[in-house]
């Protein structure tokens, strides 16, 4: 397997996945507790699971592939596992003893993945060094317990708008629109061909509420990045946010609007692939290295590119950028070694690249010193250099339970069965004191 350097990384486009490995081991669907050492000297196996949202190779699949090939005394068995269910299923999963021994997760407390009540509940091993040298200075609380980290970031993620700037192109949109007037002419224009700015998964909560989260980020953190704190504190709340209400108000006009593809309450992750690859929709709020899984389903004149959602009128462009997607160990693991000498080498030049180029998704260890400017994430680069980013809101948050609410209730919002001050009271009382 060749790599490509790293002066060629930093030049290279990300849309441009190349083949690493073997295809998806054929029948592995077994858990860590279930899985037995071959006997041969030497060898080693463990399970390996991980959210996925389409029939697409996952960049975990190619990762593990190519470690596979590096070792061939090594087996991997790869658990791939839908993500709009996948924080219940590895709860499930730990709680019932037959957890993966290497699992996918996410930093904080504000999801049903997350390391820090995972962590709590006595489910994942602490890890060494190597994982916490990777933890982005200001970003420990959502990585520790007591100084131990337990999970180990894998990236730098950009929560915008992935657009398809050849499906703009070719209905008459000759660029992304920048204010909100321009958005809701394209989407009338786009809604008149029986197509849509926009394509959202409405039935899988995972992108209802990233959808909400990125278009917050014009809506409170561009105004108040330490909302989250001042939430935190009890010196405000979602009810009486101004920002949080016109976030979830601005959900309901696009949706009215025509700006979301029709049926969108009943959409599922296919919904998303299917119109950005077939060219029904323009963009979508999906983290932004699922452009690259997308394009290998698009035509060549796709041209995804990471573009920031229109402020409101008067204020200035903002996005969420940060580390999204972290790998644990299993605290009830019985091939811990094997585990953590594969959760090792993740973070090795070699395996960050690999990532990058599969997934798309910056990669933890460099991101700052890539070139970014001939690349999917051109439209942002100056949004990162000026810092006019926030962190992924629900990875701060105190449970699950407010994000749940965010989630439900934007799938309310879009069946009509929730209201604005509804959602904003139910996220205020998951909350809690």
């Amino acid at each position: 397997m060749s790599q490509h350097s790293h002066t060629a990384l930093r030049r290279g486009a990300l849309i441009a996945v190349p083949v690493i490995g073997a295809l998806l081991l054929a029948g592995c669907s077994g858990s860590g507790g279930d899985s037995n050492d071959s006997g041969d000297e030497g060898a080693a196996e463990f399970s390996f699971t991980f959210a996925t949202s389409n029939n697409l190779e996952s960049p975990y699949e190619t990762l593990s592939n190519a470690y596979m090939e590096a070792n061939p005394d090594v087996t991997i068995t790869t658990n791939p596992t839908p993500n709009d269910k996948y924080g219940e299923t590895i709860r499930t999963q730990f709680q019932a003893g037959n957890a993966a021994d290497v699992v996918q997760t996410t930093p904080g407390s504000g999801d049903a993945r997350g390391i820090i009540p995972l962590a709590e509940a006595g489910f994942l091993e602490p890890l060494g060094e190597t994982a916490a040298s990777l933890v982005p200075q200001g970003s420990e609380t959502i990585f520790e317990i007591d100084g131990e980290v337990y999970g180990q970031p894998m990236d730098f993620t950009i929560a915008a708008v992935v657009a398809s700037m050849g499906t703009a192109a070719m209905n008459g949109l000759d660029a992304w629109p920048t204010s909100e007037d321009e958005m809701y002419d394209a989407c009338t224009a786009l809604a008149g061909d029986g197509k849509s700015l926009l394509v959202v998964a409405g039935a899988a909560p995972p992108n209802a509420g990233l959808t909400a989260q990125g278009i917050a980020a014009t809506r409170v953190y561009a105004q108040d990045p330490d909302w989250n704190e001042q939430r935190a504190a009890g010196d405000t709340t979602f009810a009486e946010s101004e920002g949080w209400a016109d976030t979830l108000q601005t959900i309901i006009d696009l949706n009215e609007g025509g700006c979301f593809q029709a049926g969108a309450e009943g959409g599922g992750f296919d919904a998303i692939t299917n119109g950005l690859s077939q060219g029904t929709s323009v963009g979508s709020f999906i983290p932004s290295g699922s452009a690259v899984e997308i394009a290998t389903a698009a035509p060549p004149e796709a041209d995804f590119k990471v573009q920031p959602f229109p402020p409101a009128d008067g204020g200035d462009p903002y996005i969420i950028a940060s580390s999204n997607y972290t790998i644990s160990i299993n605290a009830a693991s019985e091939k811990k070694d094997a585990a953590a000498d594969f959760v090792e080498w993740l973070a090795t030049p070699e395996a960050q690249e690999i990532y990058y180029e599969a997934s798309g998704l910056l990669p933890i260890s460099n991101y700052q010193d890539l070139d970014l400017s001939e690349t999917i994430y051109s439209p942002v680069v100056d949004l990162l250099a000026e810092g006019s980013y926030t962190p992924l809101p629900n990875n701060i948050w105190p449970n699950p339970a407010v994000y749940e609410a965010l989630q439900v209730g934007v799938q309310g919002l879009l069946t009509g069965q929730k209201t604005v001050d509804q959602v904003l009271q139910d996220m205020d009382s998951a909350w809690g004191e």
